[in-house]
């Protein structure tokens, strides 16, 4: 089953993607601040991972984590936040690398790749 796991978006914001995602027959699953240092595949209610949390601070900007989207889901999304003007900095797709990361493990490396492709060269 599709699923984007939502943290940290505005109301205005926040209502204009679980529309999107509810044309594109995707789940929401906002997550809250509390639950930011469990596995993602925790999150998503996947069989192995454990819930068990790690001890880390939040982070309080947006981030979208996109799992198990087909093509036309994953495009259609996409497309349809630009056509929202409705941008996030921080997105990201599930592997199975990543799936037994924290929402703040996730978010630290998208950081790192975000500040690396934004350098001065």
């Amino acid at each position: 089953m599709a699923k984007v796991l939502l943290f940290n978006f505005a109301d205005q914001k926040r209502m204009k993607i679980l529309f999107l995602l509810m044309q594109h027959g995707v789940t929401a699953v906002e997550v809250p601040l509390q639950d930011q240092t469990r596995p993602l595949g925790a999150l998503l209610g996947k069989p192995g991972y454990h819930a068990a949390p790690e001890a880390a601070a939040p982070f309080l900007e947006e981030m979208l984590v996109m799992d198990d989207l087909n093509p036309a889901q994953f495009q259609g999304f996409l497309a349809g936040l630009k056509a929202l003007q409705a941008p996030v900095a921080y997105k990201a797709v599930t592997t199975e690398h990543n799936l037994s990361w924290t929402p703040v493990h996730l978010f630290r490396e998208l950081v790192a790749e975000h500040e690396a492709m934004h350098a001065p060269k």
